[in-house]
């Protein structure tokens, strides 16, 4: 290991960071002196740095095992404005150009590689490694993305599996696992699949306190879409998530009717389209990309101002994920959802209709069970969502939708009976349209065919209107009294928790879902402090001129523009308005080559605007 420059040292004239944060030091002190490490740290917390800085300090080369190409792409970009030797091989490289990234590595001339773990598990790669090892060195090899190689995680990838041969192969090269998102059972597989049980792990905090989580009733979801991003989001990044690929199309296309820069992404699209539409999300300003889960991974745009889910997502895990790529530069950013009965109905549809053995689907279904249960939470989201992954919260957040307007609850144990007895009277087989038209006494051919004008729960249930009732089937069968019986084409049946319900032996309270509202609710109100924050810069001439100057230097060098400096760095300069070299070097996210490269430009803006 190098003595010559320390860990301190690199963070500072490199990044530009004046010291670490939370757990970034342990984990480097204890790479960099060659311990194993698993490290569990929520987006946004800095993982990269703890094993981009043991990199730098150990002989030889780091070897980054990154999962996708836009990924590496964008951390070897952001590395090469510091001034790092790095480069990445991966399949949008050409022959001659991974020939010269083998000639650079040979010669001793980079610190860092990124490579794809099929490239890496080749036969040819590993014996090319063996010579690096024996000659120049490995420094260590990161993991990232490590959840990909649990079966039980969201975004499972077989090949991360075959890893394990770097423990065996190269056992004194330190090996570290690294993933935002992982709960007890993707972290024991973890450790098994990779021989890291001697590993030190490191798991911060999973709060994301930047975060203003927020779950809405579904009444007509473009609309409260639409009014979402009218009050709160005018002009900024962000993603939109959506279960199908017809409803991605269809909802981008209604965006951009109305006037945002919308754009879809879904694997049926040709691989060009993506290619092109990522590219314009990570580089422009302002765009709204409208997805399936196949995009996100690997996206690192720090100013992505709001997530959105216009249908549930299939677990807390994978919902904490999506929801990750919004605020990663640690500004307010927004996690809003909104969600209903026909969520569930389909979400349960997908788990139970798949090929995955009965075993996977049980836990899936136990992953959506917990999503629901935080859904129709009436306590602070912030501690839902940590409890899930084991972790304590120290009160409530005062930012999310619960905590800002606290939920009104109702007793509903004799509606929670005509709900459940109008199931069980039924048959324990229709939908939940059929079950009201029976509680409210409404005649319908349907209901007078079948005879269910006869029950003695028809008309019973006239005290609430339809949408009280719908309020309540839905979070009847999100707190499991009833389940989806997909045979049933979507019928509902009890489960045995609804018996001492219907025998009178246990309470039910539910929540009293808010007003239907057009414009902004109260909640949005309070949530718009987001844009509070930026309210003295948003339309100020000094922070439009910022803003343009990086744009300007990001397209001479066809780079993304928080590869030149993120937002905070920019409100930084903002604020702190530098007037000499030596005062830009003090802005936060300065490093030497970006203080080298830059200064005279952007202290160039702010003395014009003095």
């Amino acid at each position: 290991m190098s003595t010559t420059v320390t860990p301190k040292q690199i963070l500072q004239d490199v990044f530009g960071y004046p010291d670490f944060r939370g757990d970034q030091a342990r984990v480097v002190d204890h790479v960099t002196g060659g311990g194993d490490a698993l490290v569990l740290m929520p987006t946004g917390a800095g993982k990269s740095l703890c094993y981009q800085i043991p990199a730098l300090c150990r002989r030889g080369v780091g070897i980054v095992i990154s999962p996708l190409i836009a990924l590496m792409q964008d951390q070897v970009a952001a590395l090469q404005q510091l001034g790092v030797a790095v480069a990445f091989l991966n399949s949008s490289l050409d022959a001659e150009a991974a020939r010269a990234v083998m000639r650079q590595l040979q010669q001793g001339d980079l610190k860092l590689l990124y490579v794809a773990p099929e490239r890496l598990m080749t036969d040819g790669f590993l014996n090319f490694l063996d010579r690096l090892q024996a000659d120049q060195g490995l420094g260590l090899f990161a993991i990232d993305e490590a959840h990909c190689v649990s079966q039980w995680g969201h975004d499972f990838r077989p090949e991360y599996r075959a890893l394990k041969v770097l423990h065996e192969r190269f056992p004194d090269v330190p090996r570290m696992a690294l993933t935002a998102t992982a709960d007890a059972p993707t972290r024991r597989e973890i450790v098994e699949q990779l021989g890291l049980e001697q590993a030190q792990q490191f798991v911060s905090s999973f709060d994301r306190p930047n975060l203003h989580f927020r779950v809405t009733q579904k009444t007509n979801a473009r609309e409260q879409l639409l009014n979402f991003l009218n009050a709160e989001h005018p002009n900024d990044a962000g993603i939109v998530y959506c279960l199908s690929r017809k409803k991605v199309e269809e909802t981008a296309a209604w965006l951009k009717a109305q006037g945002w820069d919308a754009l879809p992404y879904h694997a049926g699209l040709d691989a060009a389209t993506r290619h092109e539409n990522q590219q314009r999300f990570l580089r422009e300003e302002g765009i709204v990309m409208v997805a399936t889960v196949a995009f996100g991974m690997g996206i690192d745009k720090p100013n992505v101002r709001f997530v959105a889910h216009l249908d549930l997502p299939k677990s807390l895990e994978g919902y904490y994920q999506e929801i990750g790529r919004a605020g990663r530069d640690g500004l307010p950013a927004n996690a809003w959802m909104t969600y209903g009965l026909g969520d569930v109905v389909s979400m349960r549809r997908m788990l139970l209709s798949g090929d995955a053995p009965e075993e996977r689907k049980i836990v899936e279904l136990q992953k959506l069970d917990a999503l629901l249960g935080y859904c129709e939470s009436t306590v602070c989201r912030h501690q839902t969502v940590l409890r899930y992954f084991g972790e304590a919260h120290p009160g409530d957040c005062g930012q999310c939708d619960n905590c800002l307007t606290p939920v009104d609850t109702w007793d509903a144990t004799q509606p929670a009976q005509m709900a459940l007895s109008c199931v069980y009277r039924t048959g324990q087989r229709f939908g939940v349209a059929h079950l009201i038209d029976v509680l409210l006494g409404k005649e319908t051919p349907k209901v007078a065919q079948l005879g269910h004008t006869q029950l003695s729960t028809f008309g019973i249930g006239k005290a609430l209107d339809r949408a009280q009732w719908r309020s309540v089937y839905r979070q009847l069968t999100a707190s499991g009294l009833l389940n989806v019986d997909m045979a049933a084409f979507g019928g509902l049946k009890l489960t045995e928790l609804a018996k001492p319900v219907l025998r009178g032996e246990q309470s039910v309270w539910l929540r009293r879902d808010p007003e239907p509202v057009k414009r902004k609710t109260s909640t949005a109100e309070r949530a718009s402090r987001l844009r509070e924050e930026f309210a003295e810069v948003n339309d100020d001439p000094l922070w439009l001129a910022l803003k343009a100057k990086r744009l300007e230097l990001a397209r001479e060098q066809g780079v993304p523009p928080y590869v030149i400096f993120h937002d905070s760095t920019l409100l930084a300069l903002f604020r702190q308005r530098p007037d000499s070299l030596d005062a830009f070097s003090q802005i936060s996210g300065v490093g030497q080559a970006k203080r080298d490269k830059y200064a005279a430009h952007f202290l160039a803006v702010l003395d014009a605007h003095r």
